[in-house]
């Protein structure tokens, strides 16, 4: 068990125990209940009933986690140990109500409460992107407004599906709308492919989103989109959402819905890596659904994104303390 002054307890030592072996929590960690604080605390949300092409997002989380096995702890390309910079923990899944919307949101907002309650920074493992929406509710609690890098094929400001204010494709537009969000720091980051109209980008901009869509990345490369991103943001409170569908589908089949011409695993990963300097409080990754994926393909990018943003949090935190 950890206290304050120890050192953290680290991964399941895979030179001994092999890493198909043993129960999957995120990069073989311990569950927060096996320590008695936790940093970053890696939590589950396993709700799809948001989305409005093909389901199979709650089964994302366990999937990432089964990926994780094959993380090591060691991450050379930030030269940093996260696990031994701070204490990560696998806190679990929010339970969310798969049948009422509006109940799972509240849900969520309430675990992801008493999880920063704790002194933690969330990685949250999706789920579909309704979730966003409670989980910067629950950010804007604790600082304010909060600038938003948010990595999609997709708006996600969409008014409403079907009449629903509450989808996938809106948890941003009602982000906007509920002041919770630093409207002079908002960037989407990979967005692509065909869209209603003209007035999706109009009404956008309006909200005061910038855009960097896949094919910015490939003809102006990622260092200098990562530092058009980074003074975009400056010192504010950053929160990282990412859509795993903002990766092409030869990258990320097993999504619900995929849009051609994405991202690389390796461009998203960089682009990452170069957001390293900025103040990032918390992160999601959502929209994993491994029914469709092909030999972890998905799952893989997946885990290997929510490891570089443990890494950058872990050290936040460690030279935060000094």
């Amino acid at each position: 068990m950890t206290t304050a002054s120890s050192e953290p307890v680290g991964p399941v030592d895979s030179s001994r125990i092999p890493r198909y072996a043993g129960p999957a929590t995120f990069a073989r960690l311990p569950r927060l209940d096996e320590v008695t604080r936790a940093d970053v605390a890696v939590v589950g949300v396993p709700f799809d009933t948001g989305v409005s092409y093909r389901p199979g997002a709650r089964f994302g989380g366990n999937a990432i986690r089964e990926a994780s096995r094959l993380l090591r702890p060691y991450n050379p390309a930030q030269d940093a140990s996260p696990f031994a910079l701070a204490q990560v923990a696998d806190a679990g899944d929010i339970a969310a109500n798969p049948f009422n919307i509006d109940e799972a949101v509240e849900t969520v907002e309430a675990s992801a409460d008493a999880l920063l309650d704790t002194g933690a920074r969330l990685m949250t493992l999706g789920g579909d992107h309704t979730i966003a929406l409670p989980l910067l509710r629950s950010m804007a609690k604790k600082h304010g407004p909060v600038a938003l890098l948010h990595f999609d094929a997709h708006l996600d400001t969409w008014d409403t599906y079907f009449g629903a204010e509450y989808t996938h494709g809106t948890p941003f537009r009602r982000a906007v709308e509920e002041g919770i969000l630093d409207t002079s720091a908002l960037s989407h980051v990979g967005t692509r492919g065909p869209l209603y109209g003209k007035k999706d980008l109009d009404d956008d901009e309006k909200m005061g989103f910038g855009i960097v869509t896949s094919a910015d990345v490939m003809r102006r490369g990622v260092d200098e989109v990562t530092d058009q991103l980074r003074q975009r943001i400056g010192d504010r409170p950053l929160y990282i959402s990412i859509d795993i569908d903002v990766l092409d589908p030869a990258h990320a089949p097993g999504t619900g819905t995929p849009e051609a011409g994405g991202l690389t695993s390796r461009e998203l990963l960089e682009i990452l890596r170069g957001l390293a300097s900025c103040n990032l409080i918390s992160a999601d990754l959502v929209e994993v659904a491994p029914a469709y994926d092909h030999a972890e393909i998905t799952s893989v990018a997946a885990s290997h994104t929510a490891y570089e943003l443990t890494t950058i949090m872990a050290r936040q935190i460690a030279a935060a303390r000094g």
